[in-house]
């Protein structure tokens, strides 16, 4: 594992990465809204997190050491100074406005309802501050009848169809075991923020981003999915058919788990002639792609019938020599261990300064000339609300009132 290294002792005022000098103003919750912004503070992007007096819920998520610094927290709010302000009291709406006007980006995943009640809807804000990049991300498109609906990810799993996937492929329509809608439209945030952001430095103008979950996580389901209805009229049904089979799913070695995944005719008679089964090698079921199409599921499961006769190591030998694509299934806590991912910094050890030492999950992208980095971890609630509101000239009896009905995280 990696030396601890003392993460406080980073200053949290330098600002480097691809968007320094950029200012993005976080009025967004839970993982969606805060990741993407997480992510564009690690570019480098001064990012300011707006949550109301009890803090972002993302805050109250177990397992903690402290209370308002939950583990979800920590993994969604590095590289960002927190504002605890109450957008319902003029002072603290005031000062919302104050930061936005100066701001080159404001992501939210406020209901649109809301945001028109507070006076914070693009069109207020705009006239505000017409350089703004304003992203609105909600369950659904703002101009439907669905579009004050309250959607979490499993909502927009299941209106996206990718419920309906899982029931294809389990017989049971399933969630994914993990966040899926949440993190995929965060990744939709950040390229869309990105991309007004380049018009914006080119002309001047900011302008109106909408991320949909639910279209958003359709049009990536529908990639590969769409298939035979990609025609008019359908050449086939729906569903990607080799990811629908039966028996699509990692094998059981003599001695764990492992994707063994011959892909191509060249895989296929390597895998089997390698396996001791040249009776398969020229298999006409699995020849070319017409007929491995219809015999998917076969492929699969002589493949899992084999896969018990061998260790993973020694699969893994087999597959490497004859460059056939294979990986052991990571079990998720081998992960802080495992050098490959402890050697790349992307796991690393290290002390937050309240909260003692934690494994923090670093940024996957290497860019070589605006590296991203964490010039400062998880913020606690308010810990930035003087700071800031002093930097917009507001004077120590005007702060005190304002911070007045935030809470205590110590």
């Amino acid at each position: 594992m990696n030396d601890v290294s003392n993460a406080a002792e980073k200053p949290a005022a330098t600002t480097t990465g691809a968007l320094d000098g950029v200012r993005v103003i976080d009025l967004a919750s839970v993982v969606m809204g805060p990741y993407a912004t997480q992510i564009l503070g690690d570019l480098g992007a001064d990012v300011i997190k707006i949550e109301p007096p009890t803090g972002d819920s993302t805050r109250l998520t177990r397992p903690q050491r402290h209370p308002g610094m939950g583990a979800l927290a920590l993994n969604v709010n590095r590289n960002k100074r927190s504002v605890a302000l109450d957008l319902k009291s003029d002072a603290g709406r005031a000062a919302a406005l104050d930061l936005v006007r100066d701001a080159d980006v404001l992501v939210t995943n406020m209901r649109p309802g809301a945001l028109h009640r507070l006076g914070l809807d693009y069109e207020s804000l705009a006239e505000l501050n017409p350089k703004l990049v304003y992203c609105n991300a909600q369950g659904f498109r703002s101009d439907s009848d669905r579009a004050d609906l309250a959607a979490y990810d499993e909502i927009v799993q299941a209106s996206s169809g990718m419920a309906d996937l899982m029931r294809r492929a389990t017989g049971t329509p399933t969630y994914a075991p993990t966040i899926l809608a949440d993190k995929v439209c965060a990744l939709t945030i950040a390229y869309a923020v990105l991309a007004a952001l380049v018009h914006q430095r080119a002309t001047g103008v900011g302008q109106q981003v909408e991320v949909p979950m639910t279209d958003t996580m359709l049009a990536f389901n529908l990639v590969e999915h769409l298939a035979g209805h990609t025609f008019e009229p359908p050449e086939g049904p729906i569903g990607f058919n080799r990811s629908m089979t039966p028996g699509h799913r990692a094998v059981s070695t003599k001695d764990g788990w492992a994707c063994i995944l011959p892909y191509t005719e060249r895989d296929i008679r390597a895998f089997f002639t390698a396996a001791g089964r040249p009776d398969l090698a020229d298999d006409p079921r699995f020849a070319d792609a017409t007929s491995r199409a219809r015999h998917y599921g076969e492929l699969y499961a002589e493949i899992e019938n084999l896969a018990v006769e061998r260790t993973t190591r020694e699969w893994a030998e087999i597959c490497s020599a004859n460059s056939i694509p294979f990986a052991p299934v990571l079990e998720l806590e081998d992960a802080e261990h495992d050098p490959y991912f402890t050697e790349s910094g992307l796991l690393e050890t290290v002390e937050h300064p309240t909260e003692g030492t934690y494994r923090r999950v670093n940024s996957p992208l290497r860019l070589s000339a605006t590296p991203p980095t964490v010039r400062n971890d998880c913020p606690t609630l308010g810990q930035h609300t003087a700071e800031v509101l002093a930097e917009l000239g507001r004077t120590p009896e005007q702060i005190a009132e304002i911070t007045r009905t935030v809470p205590s995280t110590s």
